[in-house]
């Protein structure tokens, strides 16, 4: 008969085996979302951004300003209130959100060249899938970047919206290189935050906990790419 440790070894063995496979299904629901979310994001952008219609509808009067903010207001509002919605209503947020950001990019189909977008695009997805594989396998905890990485992004926030009064290229191209690093930083860091969150709340077996947690760091890492790509399209963006 098999001694006790052998059998706690087992039971321990097949724990881990279990929670090995169920963080791999978890982080392809997070990319699958994310994926999902970057198609709508760009097939509106480009919906409009062709439109010269619709972007002198927008872009040439005050309704600029509201497509510019109302994403900004909308994550703060979703994370806020998450934990009140089901998993199926935050993740039909999510895709909303998902199509307002696309409305208020829409413009760069009129400001750069398609060939360039696609460019930037296949370089970040490059830098990002990197990133994020990076996070995932790496031993080193980077929960120390954290804070830093936050307080990186407020600064880069603030100076963004008083440089679009200022409208200074030198803050500007300041700013494209700040943003590209913090957000290959974030892109690593959450990467890493997605996992050990799930390990840590895995044996409770919340599938609606996990459903919001996969949508949440869907969010985190669409936001990580679409960023990264914003400002890449800064450098590597010709101009029409």
């Amino acid at each position: 008969m098999a001694d006790y440790q052998t059998i706690n070894a087992g039971r321990a063995g097949a724990g881990y085996a279990a929670i090995d496979e169920g963080l791999r299904a978890h982080m392809n629901k997070v990319y699958g979302l994310m994926s999902v979310a970057m198609v709508l994001t760009g097939l509106v952008a480009w919906a409009v951004g062709t439109n010269d219609a619709m972007l002198a509808t927008i872009f040439g009067s005050p309704l600029k300003w509201v497509v510019m903010f109302a994403p900004l207001a909308v994550v703060f509002a979703f994370g806020a209130m998450i934990n009140r919605m089901s998993a199926a209503t935050a993740q039909l947020v999510f895709y909303g959100f998902a199509a307002l950001m696309g409305l208020s990019i829409s413009y760069i189909f009129a400001v750069y060249t398609g060939v360039s977008i696609a460019q930037t695009f296949f370089v970040t997805a490059i830098a990002f899938a990197s990133l994020s594989l990076y996070g995932y396998t790496t031993k080193k905890n980077l929960s120390g970047m954290g804070t830093f990485l936050m307080m990186g992004l407020i600064g880069l926030l603030v100076a963004s919206v008083v440089n679009i009064f200022l409208a200074s290229s030198a803050v500007a191209f300041a700013i494209s290189v700040i943003g590209v690093l913090i957000f290959a930083g974030l892109t690593a860091y959450d990467t890493q935050s997605i996992k050990n969150a799930y390990i840590a709340h895995a044996q409770m077996g919340d599938k609606e906990w996990l459903g919001k947690s996969a949508i949440m760091g869907a969010l985190n890492l669409y936001l990580d790419f679409l960023n990264m790509f914003m400002f890449l399209l800064q450098f590597m963006g010709n101009r029409e």
